[in-house]
């Protein structure tokens, strides 16, 4: 479903953990957190995502065992901040990366 803005969804997992993801305008999720013991962590790390979105060297480009692209936002404190899906082809991935840095920095944030 097409939103109007990209955005920031907090959200508590199965498991007790606050998460965030990133959506593109698409409603793609292009994003996704690690597990925060509440929700104002995974708000610091979203300000960390948007701090560090626009910056190229911040990508840590990988490649999964099954073969699959997938990339990790690194925050300056060499921390990861977030994972993307993984995708069949690099040039996919590089769309991804690029869907982020320009994502991010103006996404909205918003409870799930």
């Amino acid at each position: 479903m097409a939103m109007k803005h990209p955005k920031f969804e907090v959200f508590k997992g199965k498991n007790g953990k606050a998460y965030f993801r990133l959506k593109a305008r698409s409603g793609e999720i292009i994003l996704a957190s690690q597990g925060y013991h509440s929700p104002s962590g995974a708000r610091r790390a979203i300000t960390s995502v948007k701090a560090n979105a626009k910056l190229s060297k911040q990508y840590e480009e990988k490649v999964a065992k099954n073969g699959k692209h997938y990339f990790v936002l690194i925050a300056k404190n060499m921390q990861p901040i977030g994972k993307s899906e993984m995708y069949a082809s690099k040039p996919s991935m590089k769309k991804s990366i690029q869907a982020v840095m320009t994502a991010a920095p103006a996404a909205v944030i918003e409870s799930a």
